[in-house]
């Protein structure tokens, strides 16, 4: 609390008390309108009986742990495995576009912190930013295009002998898990190019001197520093992946389920709020739960993060 307001005192001496108190009341309203309140609601339906609207508020709109009950037994038919196989996959596969994004930024990061400058750096930001002014619906289904039986992999391929048949790429989630790493590459690779851009190059180019391999100059020097950035950006490409709901629905194969799509249907197929409102209740808390996991086994403070 006191290193709170010594911020907000170190922020009042530099901008002034009218704009301190707009920026504050501004991020209050945002965080109890937009996020707290909802996610009250939906807790407080997520214990409530689906009833029709004559009998809310009467002698059966009474607290219930159902809901939750359905998601691990289905109304006491045996084990839920489905939905819970459903919820294990989706965790799964966001751990995989997670890792493969910070594969796949990292280097960007640092190349774009220490290697590109003028004009090279300023090309490589507007292709990493000028692709995402198209609306993600539209993306998904570029890569649909992209990844189908007729689209450019397979011609392309085919063409050139790699293989004889079409690829069916998107039965084989390629295209799916392409389009989410794509799909959440700039919030990995801006936090930890804010990382790695503070790190002094002199240090790089001293080890350099003293004969460590490139390997050893990244995994002893580079590393360390981008740790919070690689955390920040695997935090949010990770929560963003587990909630996704376009992709998965335009790129996932027929075998394919997400469970912000069973978080769907329940909402708008099958019309019961309550169950669907246990079910986005049990995805937010799971990956929650999971990232302050990681965050322990890689030792990384929700400071760190936040930075």
């Amino acid at each position: 609390m006191d290193r709170l307001k010594s911020v907000f005192d170190e922020f009042v001496s530099r901008h002034g008390i009218g704009v301190a108190l707009f920026i504050s009341l501004t991020v209050l309203v945002w965080v109890l309108v937009l996020i707290a309140l909802p996610q009250v609601a939906m807790l407080d339906y997520s214990f409530r009986h689906n009833l029709s609207p004559q009998d809310i508020g009467g002698p059966q709109d009474v607290y219930t742990l159902s809901n939750y009950g359905f998601f691990l037994f289905r109304d006491g038919s045996g084990t839920n495995t489905l939905d819970m196989g459903v919820l294990g996959k989706t965790i799964l596969a966001s751990v995989l576009v997670t890792i493969i994004d910070v594969i796949v930024c990292y280097p960007i990061a640092f190349i774009l912190a220490h290697s590109a400058t003028g004009v090279a750096a300023r090309l490589m930001i507007l292709g990493l930013i000028v692709p995402f002014w198209v609306n993600e619906i539209l993306r998904a289904f570029a890569f649909r295009v992209i990844f189908g039986a007729t689209g450019l992999i397979n011609g392309v391929g085919m063409s050139l002998g790699f293989w004889d048949v079409p690829i069916d790429f998107i039965r084989a989630n390629v295209a799916l898990y392409s389009g989410l790493t794509y799909t959440y590459i700039l919030l990995m690779v801006f936090p930890i190019y804010n990382a790695v851009e503070a790190l002094d190059r002199n240090q790089i180019e001293a080890a350099q001197d003293m004969g460590a391999s490139w390997w050893r100059v990244h995994w002893r020097i580079v590393l360390p520093v981008a740790k919070p950035g690689i955390a920040s950006g695997a935090t949010m490409v990770f929560m963003l992946t587990a909630g996704a709901l376009a992709a998965p629905q335009i790129l996932g194969g027929p075998s394919n389920l997400w469970f912000t799509q069973l978080v769907y249907q329940w909402f708008s197929d099958a019309g019961n709020w309550q169950r669907g409102s246990a079910y986005a209740a049990i995805l937010l808390v799971t990956c929650l739960g999971f990232v302050l996991l990681m965050m322990k086994v890689f030792k990384v403070n929700i400071g760190a993060i936040g930075r």
